[in-house]
């Protein structure tokens, strides 16, 4: 069977692209109140009947919207973890490249701030689980194996950190621009600090 796309589903695919760019500019720029879908469709010369083609509504846009500024956020912090040669540089790579994505405007106002009022808090909650709790996990586990941090019991030590991470990133996305680096500094510190405490003691 031939896997090359036809011009319709390129041309489909690119529609819905262009879709994303122009809701996640409105998103960051409006919030998602004041993004009008005529906006977005405007934007890209396109009718409303465009984004009803691939998305139910303004709710099921945003929501793509979301999942693609996340999935993007988890894949460059795993990416950073994985160019790292131990378990705990890779821990440090992956929260210096998080905060970095919490300072950033778009992902900052989208994630942290729209998406509680769009998703609703419950389902918000538990779609930044699902993009980040894993790669967390997988962090403190593999400290724990590497002996950089005592044996813990894995979740709450994950959810702990789940939750520091979570407030670290509400407040750099509630920043001004000029705090946003000396935040991102002293929150990069203090967690650092708070997860060494873990590490084996001196006797």
């Amino acid at each position: 069977m031939s896997t090359v796309k036809s011009r319709r589903e390129q041309y489909s695919e690119a529609t819905r692209a262009a879709l994303l760019a122009a809701a996640t500019r409105r998103f960051a720029e409006h919030g998602f109140a004041g993004a009008a879908l005529e906006d977005i469709a405007a934007d890209i010369q396109a009718t409303r009947g465009a984004i009803y083609h691939h998305f139910a509504g303004k709710s099921a846009l945003f929501e793509a919207v979301f999942q693609q500024l996340e999935t993007e956020a988890m894949e460059l912090s795993a990416a950073a973890a994985a160019r790292a040669e131990a378990p705990w540089p890779a821990a440090i790579a992956a929260l210096d490249v998080f905060l970095d994505r919490c300072c950033d405007p778009v992902y900052g106002r989208i994630v942290w701030q729209e998406a509680p009022i769009a998703l609703g808090w419950l389902r918000w909650q538990a779609a930044e689980e699902q993009f980040a709790y894993g790669l967390v996990e997988q962090l403190i586990k593999a400290m724990m194996d590497g002996g950089d941090i005592e044996p813990q019991p894995l979740e709450t030590t994950t959810r702990l950190v789940f939750g520091m991470l979570g407030t670290a990133g509400m407040a750099l996305a509630e920043a001004s621009d000029v705090d946003k680096p000396r935040l991102k500094a002293e929150y990069a510190a203090v967690i650092g600090r708070m997860a060494s405490g873990l590490g084996p003691r001196v006797s």
